[in-house]
């Protein structure tokens, strides 16, 4: 289960930061935010480095789990910053609802979507370009994590 928001680093947190940097151990936080560079020190890396081992670690633990997982994101409090900041900046988005996936690229490509078609989601689009946040989405694909191509089903409340 994972809150999406925006992420200083990654520009975004979703899915697969959530299963690679939330569940890494001290030492494995380190080596994903320093890009493999570090495994006492997690600040100084290179940032698209920072992005593909982020990536990679979410490989890890899919492959660790195979299909015993699913993949949650909600979609709510949108703000550019995670809650892991000390000091988050209030959120300026409004709420979207709740995604669900086997596929936790397919699951973050939609939720980018939705922030990108939100007429609210400015702030958030920002957070995520400033940080070249999509790369973490095409290098995911590319080392097989998951694919970005997706079918919405939306399922409504009354």
């Amino acid at each position: 289960l994972s809150h999406f928001k925006g992420h200083s680093m990654a520009g975004f947190g979703g899915a697969i930061k959530n299963i690679s940097i939330g569940l890494g151990s001290s030492e494995g936080k380190c080596w994903i935010h320093s890009g493999g560079t570090s495994r006492t020190n997690a600040w100084g890396g290179e940032q698209d480095a920072f992005l593909e081992s982020m990536a990679e670690a979410g490989k890890s633990v899919a492959d660790a789990l195979g299909d015993r997982i699913i993949y949650i994101n909600v979609m709510n409090r949108l703000s550019v910053d995670c809650d892991c900041d000390g000091n988050p900046a209030e959120p300026d988005m409004h709420d979207i609802g709740i995604l669900a996936s086997a596929d936790p690229v397919a699951l973050d490509q939609a939720c980018i979507d939705l922030v990108y078609a939100a007429e609210d989601g400015q702030s958030l689009i920002n957070r995520i370009e400033s940080r070249n946040g999509l790369h973490t989405l095409e290098h995911a694909a590319e080392v097989g994590l998951g694919s970005r191509g997706y079918e919405l089903i939306r399922l409504e409340t009354e």
